[in-house]
């Protein structure tokens, strides 16, 4: 018993609607994992909280990191084109105190180098660094912060890191041990660092910042940090209702250095 024609067609139509469905599933589950790969092994998108990193990184600045720039301590990196932290390099890292939070500073010193401050001016195995990125808002009043390593006791400082700042100051400078690097923010009279609270292990550093990708006015302060899920639907509404009014259009799509 033979089919008309129209039922042929019928089954074709089904047969392609079917076919275009498995596709379209398929490609958004390949998007997906492409994607979940993105963002778990090569970059991840980060967002500045506070004014530590002013004025190279402000409050309301999101940015891309890449997390493969460093490696990660494995027989990998022997076989990639990893480059080495070095000193000058911004890196996102777990603050090591609480490692579920994310911080971003500038290397200062690596394994090995002697650091010390003198009068805010930063010595690095005797030689006074250049640092134009370094900014500055206050008097040099605060001994602690300005001239460093000091060992008397300081507002902020860690108990743990009291205990061993004084095993590693030798001539008034601070060693660095291998694998931790002693990290400080471009704001240097608002920035709490390894002045405060000690070293970063190589292995909390994340990666280094790329790009910002996206910049907010610090006017709209609230945006950066909401709270509660009602927050952040709102702030979320808000950004896409009011985008070409918050962004700062000079630092999007700037490269972070």
């Amino acid at each position: 018993m033979s089919v008309p024609d129209h039922q042929k067609d019928d089954h074709k139509i089904a047969r392609a609607d079917g076919s275009d469905v498995i596709g379209s599933v398929q490609s958004l589950l390949g998007t997906i994992v492409i994607a979940v790969f993105v963002i778990t092994f090569i970059v991840q998108a980060f967002q500045i909280p506070s004014p530590s990193m002013e004025n190279t990184l402000l409050i309301g600045d999101y940015l891309l990191v890449n997390k493969l720039c460093y490696g990660s301590g494995g027989v990998g990196d022997y076989l990639m084109p990893y480059r080495r932290i070095r000193r000058g390099d911004i890196v996102v890292f777990h603050y090591p105190v609480n490692p579920a939070q994310h911080f971003v500073k500038r290397v200062i010193g690596v394994p090995g180098d002697r650091v010390r401050l003198v009068n805010k001016q930063v010595f690095v195995n005797g030689v006074a660094l250049k640092e134009p990125y370094a900014h500055f808002s206050r008097p040099a009043n605060d001994l602690f912060r300005d001239d460093f390593p000091r060992l008397d006791v300081a507002p902020g400082e860690t108990p743990e890191w009291w205990v061993l700042l004084r095993k590693l100051v030798e001539d008034g400078q601070l060693i660095v041990p291998q694998g931790h690097y002693f990290v400080m923010g471009d704001n240097r009279d608002d920035s709490y660092d390894s002045r405060y609270w000690g070293f970063v292990p190589q292995t909390n550093i994340i990666g280094r910042p790329l790009l910002i990708y996206w910049s907010v006015r610090g006017a709209e302060g609230e945006l950066i940090a909401p709270s509660s899920v009602g927050d952040k639907l709102y702030h979320f509404a808000y950004a896409v209702t009011h985008i070409f009014q918050i962004t700062r259009w000079n630092r999007t799509l700037r490269v972070v250095n």
